[in-house]
């Protein structure tokens, strides 16, 4: 049993190391605003355009913005629990009868 627990422990770490590798991307108004993110949340990057940032007013850079985060987070949220059901699956299929399955 602890040895099936340590496996769970490696792979939960593999995932996390692999989701680190992923990018997952939130854009708003046509690509003016783009945001990059890993599948664990991090934001690496931010990108606005010479032209949007040059007609936009403070609060509707900030709005646009915000929204860009938040499709960005949001697209990483679904690929992380794509990683995460099927490495429970994979793991619960390794213990067995343990929890009726």
């Amino acid at each position: 049993m602890f040895d099936k627990l340590m496996a769970a422990q490696g792979k939960a770490e593999e995932i996390k190391k692999r989701l680190d590798g992923i990018s997952v991307f939130g854009e708003v108004e046509g690509g003016a605003i783009k945001v990059t993110a890993t599948a664990n949340k991090a934001i690496t990057g931010i990108s606005i355009s010479d032209e949007f940032y040059e007609q936009a007013d403070k609060e509707e850079l900030e709005e646009l913005l915000q929204a860009a985060v938040n499709k960005a987070l949001a697209q990483a949220d679904q690929v992380s629990a794509a990683e995460m059901q099927a490495a429970t699956k994979e793991m619960l299929g390794g213990f067995g009868g343990l929890f009726g399955q």
